[in-house]
């Protein structure tokens, strides 16, 4: 079992998928010659070609067309969009192209493509680059949306995406590009639409996604050796399809729930885990769920605002802090 970087975890695997499907084919903003932005694709240029790692023009919503187009007629294209923000250039093909193709045409035609983007704040790109805007697609049926977390999940997620014959958006935060962690020498693809729970607990549920799973981990771990808190950390991985019954299971076990988010807090991600919540465990809950998500504003350039603005360790603990407070439970 080796222990690698987040980026080559996926390095790895557009490679290892590549080399097992002559159908599977990278297209993007400056994948190849520049070998991404965040050098995800460094060196397939060079092993498989411009036929299969196809730099495109800055016009997302032609080269995202272009992928469908490719995708409906038998292909696997792995779409790289520079930052899930360019999206939005490119929402009509996304929405109402690939996710309605196998609906539209009675299942006779699917759109088996993968949307590889990263989001998130902390790296001081300004307010037009640093969003997570992941909700507005988990919100459409005919998309599938994944956002692992560790090293090894986005590993074998993205099998699971590549394998998939639904068009996937595949969600990486930028500040999970150089964390570590071990992966093995095997990986089998995930399921998508399963959640993890990657710390057992039995005081409170902290449920998270992407970076805010690895936070929120850090910070079970920290109260249980320094307050003997034991925090169950359930870690999405995939919001949609969303494991609703892997969380009400795990709230029912504890009776108490913190959702971290690095989205906002309105109509966000968490609003409707908390409403699943209420759906499948309402008459096991001591407390209110409490909601830990970014600042309602754009988000900030200047490093110390930047920080303030995003959901942090501190901002996660004083909410476990505040539910555990509420049904008596003395540190």
């Amino acid at each position: 079992m080796a222990v690698i970087t987040y980026r080559q975890a996926l390095h790895d695997t557009l490679r290892e998928e590549m080399l097992a499907d002559e159908n599977v084919f990278l297209i993007g903003e400056e994948i190849g010659v520049f070998e991404g932005s965040y050098k995800i694709t460094a060196g397939l240029l060079d092993e498989f070609g411009h036929k299969r790692v196809r730099d495109t023009p800055i016009a997302e919503e032609g080269f995202v067309g272009a992928a469908v187009g490719a995708a409906m007629l038998g292909l696997r294209p792995v779409v790289e969009l520079m930052t899930i923000n360019f999206s939005l250039l490119a929402l009509d093909q996304i929405v109402n192209h690939a996710a309605k193709i196998y609906g539209m045409f009675g299942g006779q035609c699917s759109a088996p493509m993968v949307l590889r983007t990263p989001g998130g704040g902390g790296q001081q790109l300004g307010a037009t680059h640093s969003q997570n805007i992941e909700l507005y697609y988990a919100f459409v049926p005919g998309l599938k949306v994944v956002a692992p977390s560790t090293p090894a999940d986005a590993k074998a997620l993205l099998k699971a995406a590549i394998a998939d014959n639904d068009p996937v958006l595949f969600l990486e935060n930028l500040a999970l590009y150089n964390t570590k962690g071990e992966v093995p020498d095997e990986v089998a693809p995930a399921e998508i639409g399963k959640a993890g729970v990657v710390r057992e607990g039995s005081d409170i549920t902290v449920i998270g996604y992407s970076r805010m799973a690895t936070v929120a981990t850090q910070v079970a771990d920290r109260l249980q050796q320094e307050e003997g808190i034991s925090a169950e950390v359930v870690d999405l991985r995939s919001l949609r399809p969303l494991d609703r019954e892997t969380i009400v299971e795990s709230v029912r076990k504890t009776g108490c729930a913190v959702i971290a988010e690095d989205d906002w807090l309105t109509y966000g991600v968490g609003a409707e885990i908390a409403a699943s919540i209420s759906d499948g465990a309402f008459d096991y809950l001591d407390a209110p769920v409490r909601r830990v998500a970014a600042a309602e504003v754009p988000l900030p350039y200047a490093k110390p605002l930047e920080r303030a603005a995003l959901p942090s360790a501190d901002s996660l603990t004083t909410a476990v802090h505040q539910t555990l407070e509420a049904v008596g439970h003395r540190r």
